[in-house]
């Protein structure tokens, strides 16, 4: 049993020990000493007359005095600041000492590498190593080079640096932090340059019907027109579009003089193959006229119109190369204006010669001309008016290439510098152009036979390119200068093996170029008989009424022609052009076998139209292919329900919007007659509530896009 405390023995819970009659104990003075287990443990502190510090109990029962005896009363020191500068180091500290480079790791595993890295692919760099080699980091170039050189002596060399070298122009960077803002400039500036071009093409169709007339005259001069196009495009144009670009980004990547050489040896080759085409394809201008049209080849004087018409058009295809790949040359620098705006020199040149005509021999509902009246003279003028805008549009061309620094000097040396791997490339490029031009030359020769047979105005191949024409703006304003600013960048991001960069760019490609697309499809559909009306009035109502129903027969194709253009370019940024081939051959396959369908079913009037909708089909088909091709090439994303969902709400936008439009535009084109007038008020009446009612509707629908676009509009006008 344990015994009980001394202290509990003498006292009780609440008294003292004389209260039970213990006599307490005493000292040796007789007093009686206080009991330390009854006083307040704070009542009695030894040190406080020595430590006027210590004043905390528990700081004062850790605190170990022996082994850390307090400063003496009046030796306290202030604290110092903690965040001080600390005191300059007599000598600089020596990197020898304190970091040294240490001594190759023995082969094999080691114990002393980190996160088991292998000794013998590890490199040990010391600081000695680091400070010795900073001098050899080279600067990168900036944004003011250009000061520099403009401020060079003629020798090259700058007035106070004489032996420092000419600065090289920056190659083109993978990212840049103004992605959008500088494609958004890009594309603005392609798109008004494609705009002015289009419009003068426009008002150059214009003459040319209301000289020539939508007869077998103007057919005879469309089809020696569009031969050397086609001709250019089944040799090297497919190439040069499509795969020399890619070919040219990269060798201004990764060439030491920055693709120059590459473009030398690229444009002396095109020119050479040019020549010996033009050479070629005059001599055989006639095979060439019946292959595009035996009805106009069986016509004694339609076929030596047409023939004298293409001799003197051929030519233009060697200006055409030299053209495109000036304009390759710049666009592979990030300099894309020049290509869009140097046609208009062409549209401009045209338009004058036909105008000489028309004041010369008058209009063709005056003059009554056909294949039998037309004068030498006039052919004779016509055709020079023709090839000069095509050498005057490729000549401009040089003043850009001199600024962005280009210099041509032709060079022959084209055996082992890829330029052997760029042919191959080509070879189903031109595949890919012969299966759609093929399909392009039945059409030809079922619009002519069907514009021969119905014996009306409007309803041969003439009011077909028409029609096409205006169908083909938007894309050719929207689209292409959309991914012609987003090629290189998409196959800079292929050549790095991206693919996820490559699909954002399509989406974003095919999203943005939707906004504008997919209303002005329904456009066509809705208001497509003013719109021919107004601008094809002067060849008759007929005629302008024949082209107003193939161009709404073409409307909705120009959504699924669009998305096929982007696609395509994906394939194209990864040097794959035996894809877009097949994927032609079908769409030019679908294309013809639907087009001789209408021109079989149909009457003869109305066949060309039946063939403007097969073209819309055909490429529907293609959409198909080619976006499940591409979908597998990226890994099976192709960010397709975004880019679906942003187009059918477009479409839900646009329908409602087509349908009062159209309503209110033919209402008032039928109330006000077809002339000018009547035709100005429906398209613009009609076109101001299609756009109000689109632009409405995405706002609610809250469209993404669109609301971008509206406020970049905004943002542009200050409100």
């Amino acid at each position: 049993m344990n015994a009980p405390y001394d202290g509990d023995r003498v006292h009780g819970a609440g008294g003292t020990g004389a209260d039970r009659g213990v006599p307490p104990e005493t000292g040796p003075d007789g007093t009686v000493p206080p009991d330390p287990y009854l006083q307040h443990a704070y009542d009695y502190d030894p040190y406080r007359a020595q430590d006027l510090a210590a004043q905390d109990p528990v700081g004062e029962a850790l605190y170990d005095r022996a082994a850390h005896p307090p400063p003496p009363p009046g030796t306290y020191q202030e604290p110092q600041p903690l965040y001080q500068q600390p005191p300059a180091a007599q000598y600089p500290p020596d990197p020898r000492v304190w970091a040294p480079t240490p001594a190759p790791e023995p082969a094999g595993p080691s114990r002393n590498l980190p996160y088991g890295d292998d000794a013998r692919t590890t490199q040990f760099v010391g600081v000695d190593d680091l400070v010795t080699r900073a001098s050899e980091d080279e600067e990168e170039q900036d944004a003011f080079a250009h000061l520099f050189r403009d401020q060079e002596r003629p020798g090259g060399r700058h007035a106070g640096h004489p032996e420092q070298e000419p600065a090289r122009e920056p190659a083109p960077q993978k990212k840049s932090g103004g992605r959008a803002s500088g494609l958004l400039r890009s594309s603005a500036l392609m798109a008004a340059g494609t705009l002015v071009s289009r419009l003068t093409g426009f008002v150059r169709s214009l003459v040319i019907t209301a000289a020539l007339g939508a007869v077998l005259l103007g057919d005879s001069f469309t089809i020696a027109y569009t031969l050397p196009t086609m001709i250019y495009i089944l040799t090297v144009g497919g190439g040069l579009n499509s795969v020399f670009v890619p070919q040219l980004v990269r060798s201004m990547k990764d060439d030491e003089d920055g693709g120059e050489a590459y473009a030398n040896r690229l444009l002396t080759l095109v020119m050479v193959a040019l020549g010996v085409i033009v050479a070629a394809a005059v001599f055989a201008a006639p095979l060439l006229i019946r292959l595009m049209s035996l009805s106009i080849a069986n016509d004694p004087d339609a076929n030596s119109v047409a023939v004298t018409f293409a001799r003197y058009c051929l030519p233009t295809i060697f200006f055409m190369g030299v053209h495109v790949v000036m304009g390759q040359i710049l666009n592979a620098r990030g300099k894309f204006g020049a290509m869009m705006w140097t046609p208009v020199l062409n549209n401009i040149v045209m338009i004058a010669t036909f105008g000489l005509f028309i004041w010369v021999y008058g209009t063709s509902a005056e003059s009554h001309m056909g294949v039998e009246t037309i004068p030498q003279d006039g052919v004779r003028l016509l055709g020079i008016g023709t090839l000069l805008g095509l050498t005057v549009q490729a000549l401009a061309m040089i003043p850009y290439l001199r600024e962005a620094g280009f210099r041509f000097r032709p060079r022959f040396d084209w055996k082992g510098h890829g330029l052997g791997k760029t042919v191959k490339l080509a070879k189903w490029t031109v595949l890919f152009v012969l299966a759609n031009q093929a399909g392009v030359l039945v059409v030809t020769q079922l619009a002519t036979s069907a514009g021969k047979l119905s014996g009306q105005d409007g309803t041969g191949f003439l009011a077909y390119s028409n029609a096409q024409l205006i169908w083909g703006m938007p894309q050719a304003i929207i689209t292409v200068s959309v991914m012609a600013a987003l090629l290189p960048r998409i196959s800079r991001a292929a050549h790095d093996n991206d693919p996820g960069a490559v699909r954002d760019d399509i989406s974003q490609g095919l999203r943005n170029s939707a906004v504008a697309i997919v209303p002005v499809s329904f456009a066509f559909l809705a208001l497509g008989l003013p719109m021919c009306t107004l601008l094809y009035g002067s060849s008759g109502s007929e005629a302008s009424r024949s082209m107003g129903f193939i161009l709404m027969a073409f409307a909705l194709g120009l959504i699924p022609y669009s998305v096929q253009y982007v696609v395509l370019r994906g394939f194209y940024a990864y040097e794959d052009t035996r894809t877009p081939f097949y994927n032609t051959v079908i769409v030019a396959a679908v294309n013809a076998a639907a087009s001789a369908l209408c021109y079989v079913v149909l009457p003869a009037r109305w066949a060309v139209v039946g063939m403007a909708a097969s073209y819309g089909l055909a490429y529907a088909v293609g959409v198909g292919v080619a976006w499940r091709r591409l979908r597998n090439r990226l890994g099976g994303d192709l960010d397709g329900a975004l880019v679906v969902r942003t187009y059918a709400r477009l479409c839900m936008a646009a329908i409602p919007a087509a349908l009062v439009g159209g309503v209110v535009g033919v209402a008032l084109l039928e109330l006000l007659g077809e002339g000018v007038f009547g035709s100005i008020v429906a398209l613009i009446c009609g076109g101001l509530l299609l756009l109000g009612i689109f632009f409405g509707a995405a706002k609610k629908m809250r469209i993404e896009e669109v609301n971008g676009l509206l406020g970049m509009v905004r943002g542009r006008l200050g409100r």
